[in-house]
């Protein structure tokens, strides 16, 4: 039996001496004990040393891939197939596969390979003569680092430190640019003060300065290609009735090699933007699309590299930029910063004030995933970003809309908007509001005064004394209380027949005598 062996030097392949003792599974580790003991077991029969950590790369990365590289192909066609007949055990059973299938030889993969391979590796140094153990070491450990970046796809054309010196460079280059321009038109301003307030912008001043000189030139020079016509016939107007001081040649050259540096200036940070832009498409391109190249490039300096970024979670992407904001407000027990450096994204900036935290919430998240798949996935496209821009986009779009939206109903429809109709209502005015009087005269008719003492009688009738004496009537009968046991029912109705053969009320005879009285009224108005 023969023996596939992988190391970070080489390939070795050891013939088994003594197959008897590889049956006994359990009991194998024992044979590897000492270098003597596993000579005995297994011999070294060739071994094909790498040339460079390249060429290692590459069969170690044929290896985990389950494929076949060219110098094994080589190596098991020269040793291997001189003893076709007998098997080789191998480490990977996708391995032996594909070996049994390009060069027919017999494969073998059980447990009994396992521990056979972990002996001879607690024993290499002393199965592979001419490997020192401090050289082996050192290529296990190139080889594990060359595995690791192939595997994390990193390249060495994709460095961010290029992207942080760029975008620390294009701070201080606007910098520059503000103190300059500030101090060519402060200095120009003295000699032709109107200029200023005519060109607003930047580079065309400087341009313009340095193409006209003194002001009194503007009326001969031609400046048709830094100026619209509108604007040059305002400036040379201007130039002939300038308020400004006279200044001297010397004084004009300085400030227009001033204006040479502005222009230069201005001219490379285009340039560098541009890099920055390419740059940034080639390394983060997902985060491009997320935040733009500036926004994008700020995080990566801020957090030192690509990768450490790609570390933090989304809730440190959204703040950062913003610690001294976060610390000062954790020591006040304040609110806490909703965003920092992301907030110069496009996206949030299009949002309303109300809605710019949950945007950038959900920015950072989202940000935080394309700057993963940047940093250690294998594909280069922007297609993810895309769609999570998309996904931001939507969810801003529906967090504007739920405003007018209806609160009623189910929610999802949008609210009406009707065509506005002014219906004014005429009022006439009441004048019967103004009377303080009773719309109803104060004589009341006999009748009702009858209805109403009748109705004060009856409930005079019906009230209870708590005494315990006995009720006495005109004619002298005396009328015992009831006991509680016995009907209400009954008792009311003795108290009506009470009333309707004696109604001697005082309210009673009061009415009596006031129907006599008028009585005689009507006699003596008669006679």
């Amino acid at each position: 039996m023969l023996v596939l062996f992988e190391t970070a030097a080489g390939y070795a392949i050891f013939k088994v001496l003594n197959e008897k003792k590889l049956q006994e599974v359990d009991s194998l580790w024992k044979e590897f004990e000492t270098p003597e003991k596993a000579n005995k077991i297994v011999k070294l029969k060739h071994f094909e040393k790498f040339q460079d950590t390249t060429e290692a790369l590459a069969a170690s990365t044929a290896l985990v891939e389950g494929k076949l590289s060219k110098n094994l192909k080589k190596i098991l066609k020269k040793i291997v197939a001189k003893d076709a007949h007998e098997q080789l055990a191998v480490a990977d059973a996708k391995l032996g596969g594909v070996i049994k299938d390009k060069l027919n030889l017999s494969c073998i993969h059980s447990p009994m390979v396992t521990e056979l391979m972990r002996g001879i590796r607690s024993q290499i140094e002393g199965l592979i003569t001419g490997l020192p153990s401090r050289e082996m070491a050192a290529m296990c450990l190139g080889l594990a680092h060359s595995l690791s970046r192939y595997k994390l796809k990193f390249s060495p054309d994709k460095v961010d430190t290029m992207i942080i010196q760029a975008i620390s460079l294009l701070d201080d280059l606007d910098k520059e640019l503000n103190n300059y321009i500030m101090r060519c038109r402060e200095w120009y301003g003295w000699h032709f003060p109107e200029l200023g307030k005519i060109i607003t912008d930047n580079l065309t001043y400087c341009k313009c300065v340095r193409k006209v000189g003194d002001r009194s030139n503007f009326a001969s020079s031609d400046v048709s290609d830094i100026l619209p016509e509108e604007i040059e016939e305002d400036v040379k107007a201007a130039a002939e009735i300038s308020m400004g001081t006279e200044v001297s040649e010397e004084d004009i050259n300085n400030i227009i090699h001033l204006c040479d540096q502005v222009i230069e200036i201005s001219e490379y940070r285009t340039q560098l933007y541009d890099y920055l832009k390419n740059r940034m498409m080639a390394i983060a391109p997902n985060l491009t699309v997320m935040v733009g190249e500036l926004v994008g490039a700020r995080l990566i300096a801020h957090a030192g590299s690509l990768l450490n970024l790609a570390k933090h979670p989304a809730s440190t992407v959204q703040l950062l930029g913003a610690e001294k904001a976060l610390f000062r407000a954790l020591k006040t027990k304040r609110d806490t910063p909703k965003f920092g450096l992301i907030y110069h994204a496009s996206l949030v900036g299009q949002t309303n004030v109300k809605n710019k935290g949950k945007i950038s919430r959900m920015l950072a998240a989202k940000t935080a995933l394309t700057i993963r798949y940047d940093a250690l996935g294998e594909n280069t496209s922007a297609e993810m970003g895309a769609e999570n821009r998309l996904k931001v986009e939507t969810r801003m779009r529906l967090l504007e809309e739920r405003g007018i939206r209806r609160i009623s109903g189910t929610g999802k429809a949008l609210a009406r908007t009707d065509k506005y109709q002014n219906k004014s209502e005429i009022k006439v005015f009441d004048p019967s509001g103004d009377s303080t009087l009773p719309a109803v005269s104060k004589k009341r008719k006999i009748q009702e005064v009858e209805e109403q003492d009748t109705g004060a009688a009856v409930k005079a009738k019906k009230f209870k004394p708590d005494t315990k004496e006995e009720r006495t009537v005109e004619d002298g009968e005396p009328v015992k209380k009831k006991k509680k046991k016995k009907d209400k029912e009954k008792q009311a109705e003795e108290e009506e027949v009470l009333n309707e053969e004696h109604p001697t009320s005082p309210t009673v005879e009061n009415t009596e005598k006031k129907k006599k009285k008028k009585k005689k009224m009507k006699d003596e108005d008669e006679d």
